[in-house]
C-alpha cells in the first residue's frame, strides 16, 4: 500500500488502518456476532502482524475497554513505525458508556491515553462524538481544550469523530481532520469529504463495512476511490482477512501529495 497525505498535517497513513475496538472490548458492540476477547499473546501477533504487513495506521479510544493499554504493551517499542490516533470524550466502564467533554476531563483523557500507550507525543486526537455533534462543539471546552493540547505539544493534529454531517461541516472551521461514516449503503458524508479535502482537512472513514455488513472487496473499492479519503479504518482479529483488505487497498490508485 502507498501511504496517503492526512491533509495538510505532514502525517501520512496507509489506505487500510486498524480499528482497534476488538482487542479490548466486546459488551455492547454493533457487530452482528459475538465474539471473545484475544489473549495477549493474540494481541501482540495480531499488532505486530498488521504492522508487518504495511498496516501503518493504529486508531484507538478510551472507550475501547483495554485497547489501549494493549496497544502500548505490544507496539510501543515500534512506535515510531505507525501513526497513533486516538479520542476524548467517551469512556466505557461498568457495561456502560460515559461522556464529558469538560476541559478538565478532556486534559485528563489525553494524559491517561499517552501512559496507556506508551508514547510521548498523540499524532492524532479526534471528538469521540455521542451522536449530539452541534453541541459538542459549540457549547463545550472540548475544542479549546484540544487546541490547547496542541499547542503544548502533545498532540499533533485534532478533529472530530463525529455522526453528523452538519457536525463535520461546523468542525472543519478548526480541525485537522475529520473521521466520518462513509459506504456504500450511506454517502451522505461525500459533500463535506469534498470540501475537507478543498480545505486541507484529512479525511478518515469508519465503519465502510457497515460493521461487517458489506463484501469487503466492493466496500474498500468504494471508500479508497474517493481521492479525498486517506484511510479507511477496519477492526477485527485475523490477519488473514487482514491480508486480503490490504490486497484489495494495494490495487487502488495512489493520491497525489496534497
Amino acid at each position: 500500500m502507498t501511504p496517503r497525505p492526512l491533509g495538510r498535517t505532514g502525517i501520512t497513513v496507509s489506505p487500510i488502518g486498524y480499528g482497534g475496538f476488538k482487542i479490548g472490548r466486546n459488551e455492547k458492540t454493533k457487530y452482528a456476532t459475538g465474539y471473545a476477547l484475544p489473549d495477549e499473546q493474540a494481541v501482540e501477533q495480531l499488532l505486530n502482524g498488521l504492522l508487518d504487513m504495511g498496516v501503518s495506521y493504529i486508531d484507538t479510544a478510551p472507550a475501547y475497554g483495554l485497547s489501549e493499554e494493549r496497544i502500548g504493551r505490544a507496539i510501543s517499542h515500534r512506535r515510531g513505525e505507525f501513526t497513533l490516533s486516538t479520542k476524548v470524550g467517551e469512556t466505557f466502564e461498568s457495561g456502560q458508556s460515559h461522556y464529558d467533554f469538560s476541559a478538565a476531563a478532556v486534559r485528563s483523557s489525553v494524559e491517561r491515553s499517552l501512559r496507556r500507550l506508551q508514547t510521548a507525543i498523540l499524532d492524532l486526537v479526534f471528538i469521540h462524538s455521542d451522536g449530539n455533534d452541534l453541541a459538542i462543539l459549540q457549547s463545550t471546552d472540548a475544542v479549546p481544550t484540544l487546541v490547547e493540547l496542541k499547542q503544548k505539544g502533545l498532540v499533533r493534529a485534532i478533529g472530530l469523530s463525529g455522526k453528523t454531517v452538519d457536525g463535520a461541516r461546523l468542525a472543519l472551521d478548526w480541525a485537522d481532520c475529520l473521521m466520518v461514516e462513509y459506504h456504500l449503503e450511506d454517502a451522505s458524508h461525500a459533500p463535506v469529504i469534498t470540501d475537507a479535502a478543498e480545505r486541507g482537512v484529512g479525511v478518515v472513514v469508519k465503519k465502510g463495512l457497515a460493521s461487517g455488513r458489506l463484501p469487503a472487496e466492493k466496500a474498500i473499492r468504494f471508500v479508497l476511490a474517493n481521492p479525498a479519503i486517506a484511510s479507511l479504518v477496519i477492526g477485527g482479529l485475523d490477519l488473514d482477512h487482514f491480508r486480503a483488505n490490504v490486497s484489495i487497498a494495494a490495487e487502488a490508485p495512489a493520491r497525489a501529495q496534497a
